[in-house]
């Protein structure tokens, strides 16, 4: 085998370096490796795939030797996997369970058998795929979902492409569900072909290995190079990629603005049953493949490799929709799109209905969760972000399959059985039913005004830890990004998104709610959090200052929830907005006469769009802080000065002096805020709408009733 390390397909990473400081420890290149493999989604998708190393380690009972076989293990991740995240067994126990193999109708009931097998207890749980590595003697083992690979294993030749192209060096096993007669029939293949360097697993993916990682590693990338260097030779011989283009995209600003425009229709189609998350792709391999002749041939066919129908469903469902359609008619883009769904849920209904068994689980949500609007771009949408960027991964990743198969040969996909019985695996089922229960907020989407820092951060993160999606906002660059970096450290990159957002700008107002519909699919709680806080006598107040304070709390509590009841009412599936008032709404005090009366306006809004806004099931509710000193960013400007001078105290004496004067004695934080905001979203509150909660540690002058 050659070691060569210029590769043009595929990336190599491996670093002698760092490999120095692993020098002896199998598993800790085991994990080097599967980390390098996961980092390249050519190679492999969020999920896909399986690596393992054999390794001597000593038998805790005996104080022996013996061979332990350490391997990803269910549900992980190769481009993050850590030792936690693999399996280790036992290799002669693994093995021996042949002997006790009735058959492959008894399939399932091998895998409770790998937990007699493991090594090492506090190992995670073994995959499926632990008996496709356990029969084959190599040292280390590489199992991959490469584009190019699969573009071979799913031609309708397949079998006689890899013979050709590798001289024989690469075996070939038809196509069979994962699992432990698949593992013997490798170990057959590679019985009948010694000296082989892999497996073809039809219309699945690539098995390939090494006696050491590197030499495993290096064999990968050199296979998966020649199976890319041979569609590339091909493409374009049968003519245009994909039959050519047949829909025109539109220019890149036009593509976003239609897709930020008709995100929350789509979202609230696909949301009928559950709410779900959306994500936007609109990249140049997508649309070579939405925009072409053969994508209506194509489409239907749906995926080949399981772990891309898994995540994106049978097929996809592709709008009729033209692109330079008027996405501002509401009301008729729904009439055009409503049978569409009806079709695409009455087609998965029948599928379930056709292929499912007498113990089948119950059938799933039958909406889509690939949309193609050609054009214009491909929609996600699935419980969660993650889940659906990675579904959006998958599916262009399967597009990158058929690419590679209509080049070389034509694209097959699995039989609608074979993918029922893959989707709809008990063994599956199982594993959801694992899950665990989602938060209060999964599947919504806010975005609270002012969220840079002090009580709308608060706000934010609170709603983040209850599983929303967050969109991270203010007029200040340097707050949003310190504020999202601090965000994804603590949740992830798909939970927080940002945007500038001034809530004095329409315009930006706008280009917020559809970086929002972009980010997200659509938006389900607006906090309107942004403020500022001035106080004077009324002769030193100025003009001036009463505009700002009006522009800020009035007209941008206005227009920010006009914006957004918009994209409730493109999803109608409700919503949820809170205002974030002030005692001072109720409570007249000195100095005060630009931010109480602004602050009552703001309040007696909240009461008028309650009324207007309840036939759409979006409600209203207003939340009344008091003296939120710490991390406030109203106590900037020279507010806590005002006060103080209103109140006839220091500065430094302010919060002793607020807590004194409440029922409770009680210091109001941003976190008591964000907990108010959360009881009126977090499901007790459905019904309730037209609120106003205190969180002010009690002060009677500053009861509603």
């Amino acid at each position: 085998m050659s070691t060569t390390k210029e590769f043009k397909h595929v990336s190599y990473l491996w670093d002698d370096a760092k490999v120095a400081e692993l020098a002896g420890d199998e598993v800790a290149l085991l994990i080097y490796r599967s980390n390098l493999l996961g980092a390249d989604l050519r190679l492999t998708n969020y999920g896909g795939g399986n690596t393992s190393c054999k390794a001597m380690a000593i038998d805790p009972l005996t104080g022996n030797e013996t061979e332990v076989m350490w391997v990803k293990g269910s549900g992980g991740d190769l481009g993050t996997l850590k030792k936690s995240g693999l399996a280790a067994l036992y290799v002669d126990r693994l093995r021996s369970l042949k002997n006790i193999y009735k058959g492959i109708e008894h399939e399932d009931e091998m895998v409770e058998l790998f937990n007699h097998c493991i090594y090492d207890l506090a190992s995670k749980a073994p995959s499926i795929d632990t008996p496709l590595h356990g029969f084959l003697p190599f040292k280390h083992i590489d199992h991959l979902h490469p584009d190019a690979a699969i573009a071979i294993a799913a031609a309708k030749d397949g079998k006689k492409i890899t013979q050709e192209l590798f001289g024989g060096a690469i075996g070939w096993v038809p196509w069979q569900r994962p699992g432990f007669d698949l593992g013997l029939q490798l170990k057959q293949c590679l019985d009948d072909n010694p000296g082989i360097r892999g497996i073809m697993l039809g219309s699945h993916g690539l098995f390939t290995w090494g006696d050491s990682a590197y030499e495993s590693y290096v064999n990968t990338l050199e296979v998966i190079e020649k199976c890319a260097e041979y569609i590339e030779q091909n493409s374009g011989k049968k003519g245009p990629v994909f039959g050519g283009e047949k829909v025109q995209s539109l220019s890149k600003e036009d593509r976003l603005k239609k897709a930020s425009a008709i995100a929350p229709v789509l979202r609230g189609f696909c949301s009928s049953n559950q709410k779900m998350i959306g994500h936007f792709t609109d990249d140049n391999s997508v649309m070579q493949f939405i925009n072409s002749h053969d994508l209506d041939r194509l489409a239907p066919l749906g995926t080949s490799c399981p772990d891309h129908f898994l995540r994106t469903k049978i097929s996809p469902l592709v709008l009729n929709l033209s692109t330079l359609e008027d996405l501002s008619d509401v009301a008729s883009v729904k009439q055009k799109l409503q049978p569409l769904f009806e079709d695409y849920r009455k087609m998965y209904a029948d599928y379930y209905e056709t292929c499912k068994h007498p113990n089948s689980p119950a059938m799933r949500d039958a909406n889509p969760v690939v949309i193609i609007y050609p054009g214009g771009g491909i929609f996600c949408f699935a419980k969660d972000k993650q889940t659906a960027r990675v579904a959006a991964e998958f599916y262009t990743n399967a597009i990158n399959v058929m690419r590679g198969a209509e080049a070389i040969s034509e694209y097959t996909s699995l039989p609608r059985q074979e993918a029922f019985d893959i989707e709809y695996w008990l063994l599956e089922e199982a594993k959801l039913q694992r899950m665990p229960k989602p938060k209060p907020l999964s599947g919504s989407v806010a975005l609270v005004t002012g969220s840079g820092g002090g009580i709308g951060k608060a706000i934010a993160k609170k709603l983040a830890q209850e599983g929303a999606c967050v969109v991270i906002n203010d007029v200040n660059i340097e707050r949003i990004n310190n504020t999202i970096n601090e965000f994804q450290a603590a949740f992830g990159k798909d939970i927080a998104a940002s945007v500038v957002l001034d809530v004095t700008n329409g315009e930006s107002i706008k280009s917020a709610m559809d970086a929002t519909s972009l980010a997200f699919g659509g938006v389900d709680i607006i906090v309107n959090n942004a403020g500022i806080s001035i106080s004077k006598s009324i002769t030193d107040h100025s003009v001036e200052d009463w505009d700002k304070l009006y522009d800020i709390l009035v007209k941008g509590q206005f227009v920010v929830t006009k914006y957004a009841v918009e994209v409730m009412r493109k999803q109608d599936i409700g919503g949820d907005i809170i205002n974030i008032v002030s005692k001072n709404s109720i409570v007249a005090g000195p100095n005060n006469a630009g931010y109480g009366s602004a602050k009552a306006a703001q309040a007696h809004l909240s009461r008028l769009l309650a009324a207007e806004l309840g036939g759409d099931k979006i409600r209203v509710n207003s939340v009344n802080p008091d003296a939120v000193i710490a991390d406030s960013n109203i106590w900037a400007g020279g507010w806590a000065e005002g006060r103080a001078k209103a109140y006839g105290v220091k500065v430094e004496e302010l919060p002793t002096f607020y807590a004194k004067r409440t029922l409770m004695n009680e210091i109001i934080l941003p976190d008591d805020i964000a907990n108010a905001c959360f009881a009126f979203v977090g499901g007790l509150l459905n019904k309730s709408t037209g609120n106003i909660l205190n969180v002010d540690g009690g002060v009677a002058a500053g009861f509603v009733r």
